[in-house]
């Protein structure tokens, strides 16, 4: 009997194990609706997304530098007026500058003394020897003066050209059609001959450009040329741009480089202001896509459902170039295969699935 009953128990032990397994089973009858789209061949564009600065094109910027310590005698304009090309933009004193030109004039003045008393002193010595009254070397000496003195005049006359070259930069004019951007200064003030001390800066509004940083890595990725787009601060239109300058060279030191973007057409971002780029980078054809939004992600591993009779199977897959509407599947998916878009989330491998009907037009 003892043996019996402990025969008994065990068996009713063995049947309760078997019992709570059974309850620990998830089982479901509920058919989930999903909708699905076909994987398919296609063309994707990879994308950098990087932060600029508005900055004046090349030439379009001009930092006015008194050229020599000197006194603003004028500074017609104020920050923010029009200026053309050609239009007074800073006249400085430099009493250096009036003094070495008044320095060669006179050098200038005397040389060509010299030269009119050398051409009357070789008339003079020809018309002696021809007369048989002066030696033949009295005539040389005199066409060898007036030679020197003309050579006089010559380099005089050039020296002073340079002393004039060298006193215009007192005067500084606009080189083109811009807009008084800052002016630190005004008449009377005394200023250096330093990058550090400006005076005055010109912009053309109408030519600017974006310079931006990117990734060490990204360089090889932008081509001359690569279209990019930039959404205006103001929340105005969407503008285009191309890259005009991208670096030969990099220091491997840093972890960023410089490129230029050109606007394709004129822009109201003022000179200054940060914007957010995307750059067209390198383009991948004939290649598996499905829409981004059927792709799911648990931790680092990307999975895409695949309609497989009544159910849904998971797969795991590599992801190439992604952007806001589909995905590249560098395996895992295959080109035709019915793909779940929406529906999925939360949804277990192999649970049943229906198609969704779609909602009606309104």
């Amino acid at each position: 009997m003892i043996i019996r009953s402990l025969a008994g128990l065990l068996l009713l032990v063995s049947i309760a194990g078997c019992s709570r397994e059974a309850t620990e089973e998830v089982t479901s009858d509920t058919v989930v609706p999903v909708t699905t789209e076909a994987a398919a061949l296609g063309t994707i564009r990879a994308t950098l997304m990087v932060t600029g600065t508005v900055t004046a094109a090349p030439g379009a910027d001009l930092l006015v530098i008194a050229p020599e310590p000197a006194r603003i005698a004028e500074i017609p304009h104020a920050e923010g007026d029009r200026v053309r090309r050609g239009d007074l933009l800073v006249r400085f004193e430099i009493p250096s500058y009036t003094a070495d030109v008044a320095t060669k004039r006179g050098e200038v003045t005397r040389a060509q003394a010299r030269l009119q008393n050398a051409r009357a002193a070789q008339t003079r010595a020809h018309d002696l020897f021809d007369r048989g009254i002066a030696a033949r070397k009295e005539m040389e000496d005199a066409d060898r003066e007036l030679a020197d003195a003309q050579a006089g005049v010559a380099e005089s006359e050039a020296t002073l050209g340079a002393a004039q070259t060298s006193a215009a930069r007192a005067t500084v004019r606009a080189t083109f059609d811009g807009v008084v951007a800052k002016r630190a200064h005004n008449p009377g003030d005394s200023v250096e001959a330093a990058a550090s001390d400006p005076v005055l800066r010109v912009v053309d509004p109408k030519r600017v450009e974006v310079t931006a940083s990117i990734p060490v890595a990204d360089v090889q990725r932008i081509a001359m040329g690569a279209t990019a787009r930039v959404a205006s601060p103001s929340g105005g239109a969407t503008a285009t741009l191309k890259v005009v300058s991208r670096p030969a060279a990099v220091d491997a030191n840093t972890a960023t480089a410089p490129i230029r973007l050109a606007f394709t057409a004129p822009t109201a971002i003022p000179i200054g202001a940060p914007v957010q780029l995307t750059i067209d980078a390198e383009e991948h054809r004939d290649v598996v896509l499905v829409p981004a939004a059927a792709v799911t992600h648990e931790g680092e591993e990307a999975a895409v459902f695949v309609v497989n009779g009544e159910k849904a199977e998971r797969r795991v897959v590599m992801l190439g170039i992604t952007d806001d509407e589909h995905a590249e599947i560098l395996s895992g998916i295959k080109a035709g295969e019915a793909v779940i878009v929406t529906g999925q989330a939360g949804l277990p491998d192999g649970a049943a699935i229906t198609l969704a009907k779609p909602e009606p037009e309104k």
